[in-house]
This record gives structure tokens, sequence and C-alpha cells, in this order.
């Protein structure tokens, strides 16, 4: 199989900071029992790991190419595996935040260079599509997995325990592992290095060049709405779980996995269906199938929790399941969309594209988290999730602009 080392690679990159990320809507819910702060307090943590996802992406990406795509990926696991071995140490709400931090300036330069290199070992769009799609299928598997990892390490009996920051000490292990196999993964990155020597000025005019293209800007609107969608679920699931439901901390953050494992069902799925339908089309069903599902689901939970606390699978109520599964109906949007722009490019602005990507989606996701934080905190979970009905519509109206656009300047802009 052709590139099959890099590839591999990229797979385990994806993983590995699919839990670190995604460890937010966990780590939420437990700064809330070991440091008593509330739910719009813990709300800044996806703020810091998406702002410094924003601001490291804005900064990089025009000089990407520069650094080598490669090179980029080896410092952040590098760096990151530093950060998780210390984590354990130094227990506080800040050092949390400068974990997030860390975390989102590392995603940022690994998701700029995995965007990136998809373009090099793909032949054609479908291609693209599809590897894209089985890309972010399998950075949820990771986001799965962090779930009962994570869940595995929470002392249900001592609320107000520690004990859950070991494991870091697991994360920054398996970051050596992909440290090591990216070093001996073979890349040929001379398509995309700069020609001529251009000063930063320049080249990051470009990219503000680029962002102002009325296709850039509809998909850059359209990805911020999907990530604040996304963000919205996936970092206040478990909150939800708990306050809502009144789960036990441990099966309110394994419960939220089923989002995880529905979302990489989703995207698995879209990277077949994709191969053979209109994006457009496919989209547009998940969306609307989503907003209704959604719809339903909240307008059938309970007014108040329940007395006592969950604490098995077996006792949860079914609508707890249904709920997550609302992951298989918008998994296909992003990886899909993001896909689309980038087949639009040729190869050599695909840093920066990846960049412009990256930076909007950081504050769609914060957006997102903090809106989302503040209407629990003040008119509670099930309010919260209805808010999430009108992003969905918007986008629907987005997807429709993107489309017309994309026909419109494909040529102009590929050439």
């Amino acid at each position: 199989m052709q590139n099959w080392k890099i590839k591999l690679s990229l797979f385990l990159n994806y993983f590995v900071f699919a839990i670190l990320l995604n460890s937010v809507g966990t780590v939420i819910l437990q700064v809330q029992n070991n440091f008593g702060v509330t739910e719009g307090a813990a709300s800044i943590l996806e703020a810091f790991k998406d702002l410094s996802i924003a601001i490291v992406s804005f900064l990089i990406s025009s000089y990407i190419t520069r650094i080598g795509y490669k090179n980029a990926m080896l410092i952040a696991l590098a760096f990151i595996a530093v950060v998780c071995f210390v984590m354990p140490f130094t227990a506080s709400f800040f050092t949390t935040k400068l974990l997030f931090a860390a975390v989102g300036s590392c995603f940022a330069l690994i998701k700029m260079s995995v965007y990136s290199i998809i373009g090099l070992v793909t032949n054609d769009e479908k291609e693209h599509l599809s590897l894209m799609n089985f890309l972010e299928s399998f950075f949820m598997v990771g986001i799965l997995s962090g779930y009962f990892i994570f869940g595995a390490f929470v002392d249900d009996a001592h609320p107000g325990s520690t004990s859950w920051l070991k494991v870091y000490y697991l994360l920054g292990a398996i970051s050596v592992i992909a440290f090591l196999l990216l070093l001996s993964a073979p890349l040929d990155e001379s398509r995309v290095r700069p020609e001529e020597t251009r000063s930063l000025l320049e080249e990051f005019g470009d990219m503000i060049k680029l962002a102002i293209t009325p296709l850039v800007l509809v998909f850059i609107a359209s990805a911020f709405i999907y990530v604040m969608i996304e963000q919205s679920i996936m970092s206040w699931l478990p909150t939800f779980n708990k306050k809502v439901f009144n789960f036990s901390t441990s099966l309110s953050i394994q419960m939220t996995s089923i989002l995880a494992a529905s979302t990489a069902v989703g995207r698995f799925i879209a990277g077949v269906v994709l191969r053979k339908m209109s994006w457009l089309a496919f989209l547009l069903i998940c969306l609307l199938s989503a907003g209704s599902l959604l719809f339903l689901v909240v307008s059938n939970m309970p007014a108040t929790p329940r007395g006592s606390s969950i604490s098995h699978w077996t006792e949860a109520p079914a609508i707890a399941f249904i709920l997550p599964l609302i992951g298989i109906l918008i998994a296909p949007i992003y990886p899909a969309i993001n896909s689309v722009i980038l087949s639009a490019l040729p190869v050599k602005k695909h840093g920066l594209m990846s960049g412009l990507i990256i930076v909007f989606s950081a504050i769609g996701g914060t957006t997102g988290s903090i809106l989302t934080g503040h209407i629990f905190q003040a008119y509670g979970g099930k309010t919260a999730f209805y808010f999430v009905i009108v992003p969905i519509t918007v986008l629907v109206f987005f997807l429709f602009l993107f489309s017309r656009l994309r026909t419109k300047y494909q040529r102009p802009m590929a050439a």
C-alpha cells in the first residue's frame, strides 16, 4: 500500500490528540468536583484549548511549509509528552488551564500538518473525501477510548480525589510511541516547499487574500457554526448526564462515549457514501435529521432528575442512550466541507487553508461551549441543549450557499 507508514502515523497522531482535546468535557466535570468552580467558570477551559489552537494556527499557517509538516508534528508530540508527564504533579484549576493551552497549541501544528499531508498522499477529490472521513472517524475512536480511559481513573467513592490525574502518565507514553512512529515514517514534501524566498508579511498577505474570497468566507462561517454545534454537545454531555439524569461521575463520563462511537460510525459511513452520493444532499439530510432528533429527545426528557444516583449502565433510562446518537447525523459534516474546500484549491494553498480552518473552528468551539455553559448555569441543561437547534438551522442555509459558490469559484481558484 502506497504511503502506508505516513498514513498510519497520521491516524495515531490524531488518536493521541483526540483523547487529549476532547477530555475537556470530562475535565470540566472534574474541576467542578475537585476545585469547586461553577459551570460558567469551568467553561473557560474550552477557551484555553480553542483560542490557543486559533492563535498558533494564525501565526504559523503561513510559515509551516518552511518548518515542514513532519517536523511540526514531531515538535508537537515531543512537547505534549513532556506536559503530560508533568501534569499529575501540579493539580490546580490554573495548571489545568495551562494544560489545555498546551494541548491546543500542539494540536494546531498536528492538524495543519495532517490536513495538508492528505493532499500529498491522495490522487483525486473522491479519494480525498474518503480519507478525510476515515481519518476523522478514527479521531472519534480516540475520543471514545478517552472516555473509558479517563473513567477508569475516576474514584467515585471519593469525588474530591485527584487520582484521575494519573491518566496523563498513560497519555504521555502514547505520545512518545506516536513520536517514534512518525520519526520512522518517510514523507516527500518537495511539492509544497517554497520555491522562492518570501517574507512572512507576504505569506501572511496570501492568507488574508485567501480568507476574503467569497467561497472561503462562506466556508469559514459553515465550519464555525458546525464546531459550535459539536462542542456545545460534546463538551457538556458529561455534565448534562450528571445533572439532568443524576448519573455518577464515572458513568456520566462513560455514557458520553456513545456520542464518540456514533460520531465515528457516522464518519465511517460517510467515507463510503460520499464516494457515490452528492455531498450537499447527504449533509442536508444529516442536518435536518439531527435537528429533529434533538428536539424530540430533549422535549421528552424528565423535568427533574431521579432522586438516587445512577451508577450502572443497566439502570440508565433509554432516552440517555438515544441522545448521543445525534453523533451519527452530524459527524459527516465537518470532514466533508473541509475536504470540499481543500479539493477546490491547489496543493500549495492547503497549508494556508488548513490554518484558516483551524482558527475559525477553534473560535466556533469556544463560542459554543461558553454559550452552552452559561445557558446551562442560568436555565438548566434542557434549555442549553434546545439552544443547539438554532445553529443547526442556520447551517442548512450556509451549506446551500457554500455549494453554489463552490461551483462558481472552483475553476478560478484552482488555477
